[in-house]
């Protein structure tokens, strides 16, 4: 890719701590060079190689999702997407037209079905997938991507048998694994530019991508790397969940931060196998524990011994227990300062005790959290109070608390599972359906900007100042505010006299900031047509 621009931005508002006035920006050799008035950016004009006349635009930073499947989001970008049928009949009739507009694909693939928001709560069966494809193989997974419903066409390619009703844990992960293995490198690399693109449009700079062995294939992980260093894309910064000594060595092998990112230690709590100390309220048992305490203990230690973050997907509250108690015995052998060195991070941790935020605290563990969760399914009549009661529900993703201990916090979507969508995940994490709950925009901005960056272990970006990566976005939006939705909430001052730059109002019902441009480390990777 070509050297970056030296370019001079002005006449907008830049998001900034070194100048929570300022107007303009210079970017030069991929960093911010400089952030100040639009008096002192006269002063730039002739030394640069463009200038961006911002005509009252916001400049933030791009925003990180620290949680993303991007081959799973491509594919679901450009194929069958279930998330917004409203009904089983919509499902099907989904299934039936994608079926009849892709008559050469192997196996067909879709996403995104959430039964628990139909009429009846009842998923599609083999037999109406039968019908609905004409025979033909047919992989669905739920929203959350912990179970899935198949047709007969897709188990005859496995060793599974004839199994009726959404597959979870090993016999999901084996129908998952047969039918991405008929994607083919040129599809795949699609998909990937497809899911970039889409996250570029959006302001986001940076993903995480979470990716492992039961989730995707080295194959996708590598060419996804390698993809995001060559074309002017947003950064991927990878993560591979196998686990322990193997799963460092592999990590290393295909270019990971860590062993970490979807290193189940359970479930999801819409498909039943979050593991929790408790029984659910709408089923006999506790759900799945796939690793206890003192697999997590050793593979904290692998990885810590390595150099390498280590990370895990937990839910449940039993899940974040096991979790809790393998990092803390981890620390106990190789000692707390060296465990608290290595940034290790916890994915999703919805069912948080007061003990195990105060852990998290201690241990120096980050919190990679989805506040859209809670908008799709939190509150009184929402699918976490049909799975665990209303009063455990109640309690589920507090960020607040989180933040009121000091732990780290980075926000990101878990996409597919919920959109790229960043705005809106700082609006669901400002009105969180549990008010108590709840964080300023301000914090959740930090959460899903700088945080991104300080999980992976840089705390020099995610921020405009001077010397800081270039990673920006412009955006068209209204009058800027500094607003905390609730008065149990820490705030800070909204006098102008305090110094703290704005951001838009988040408000639900009010129009989102539209992205005009995102650029990464100087280099721009998406301008809205027409600006």
């Amino acid at each position: 890719m070509s050297e970056p621009k030296t370019v001079l931005l002005r006449r907008g508002e830049v998001h900034s701590p070194a100048d929570p006035f300022a107007t303009a920006m210079v970017v030069e050799r991929g960093q911010v060079a400089w952030v100040g008035s639009e008096g002192a950016a006269d002063a730039f004009a002739d030394g640069v190689d463009e200038i961006v006349d911002l005509d009252g635009a916001l400049v933030t930073p791009a925003f990180t999702d620290a949680h993303v499947h991007t081959t799973a989001t491509g594919l679901a970008l450009t194929g069958l997407d279930l998330t917004g049928a409203s009904s089983l009949d919509a499902a099907l009739t989904l299934v039936r037209d994608f079926a009849a507009a892709r008559p050469n694909d192997r196996v067909l693939l879709g996403h995104g079905w959430d039964a628990a928001r139909w009429p009846g709560g009842r998923p599609p069966t083999r037999a109406e997938l039968d019908e609905a494809t004409g025979g033909r193989p047919l992989y669905l997974s739920r929203i959350d991507v912990h179970s899935a419903v198949v047709t007969t066409a897709l188990l005859d390619m496995t060793s599974l048998g004839l199994l009726d009703g959404p597959l979870t844990a090993d016999a999901h992960h084996a129908v998952r694994a047969t039918a991405l293995g008929s994607v083919t490198s040129a599809q795949r690399t699609e998909a990937q530019r497809a899911a970039l693109a889409h996250a570029a449009s959006l302001g986001i700079g940076t993903l995480h991508e979470c990716a492992g062995p039961e989730i995707s294939s080295e194959d996708d992980f590598t060419g996804l790397l390698r993809l995001a260093s060559q074309e002017p894309v947003p950064r991927v910064v990878g993560y591979w969940a196998e686990w322990a000594d193997e799963g460092v060595a592999k990590a290393r092998q295909l270019g990971a931060l860590g062993a970490a990112g979807d290193l189940f230690v359970d479930g999801a709590l819409g498909s039943h196998t979050a593991c929790l100390h408790e029984p659910y309220a709408d089923a006999d048992h506790t759900g799945i524990a796939y690793l206890d305490a003192a697999a997590v203990a050793d593979h904290v230690t692998a990885c810590t011994e390595a150099g390498l973050q280590a990370g895990f997907h937990a839910i449940g509250d039993a899940a974040v227990g096991a979790v809790v108690d393998g990092v803390r015995a981890a620390a106990e052998k190789l000692g707390l300062a060296r465990v608290r060195a290595a940034r290790h991070r916890v994915e999703h941790v919805e069912m948080l005790t007061p003990e195990a935020v105060a852990a998290f605290a201690e241990l120096g563990l980050t919190a990679s959290v989805q506040p859209a969760f809670d908008a799709l399914w939190g509150g009184e009549d929402g699918m976490y109070a049909r799975r665990l009661g209303r009063e455990r529900a109640s309690r589920l993703n507090p960020f607040a608390a989180l933040l009121r201990a000091g732990v780290p916090l980075a926000f990101g979507s878990d996409s597919p599972v919920t959109p790229l969508d960043p705005w809106g995940t700082l609006r669901a994490a400002a009105f969180h359906r549990t008010p108590g709950h709840r964080v300023s925009v301000r914090a959740a901005f930090t959460a899903h900007t700088r945080g991104g960056w300080r999980a992976i272990g840089r705390d020099d970006a995610g921020v405009l100042v001077p010397g800081a990566p270039a990673d920006y976005a412009v955006w068209r939006t209204e009058e800027l505010v500094v607003q905390a939705p609730d008065d149990r909430v820490a705030r800070w001052s909204t006098d102008p006299r305090s110094g703290t730059p704005g951001l838009p109002d988040l408000t639900p019902g009010r129009d989102l900031p539209v992205c005009l441009r995102t650029v990464v480390g100087g280099r721009t990777v998406f301008v809205r047509p027409g600006e």
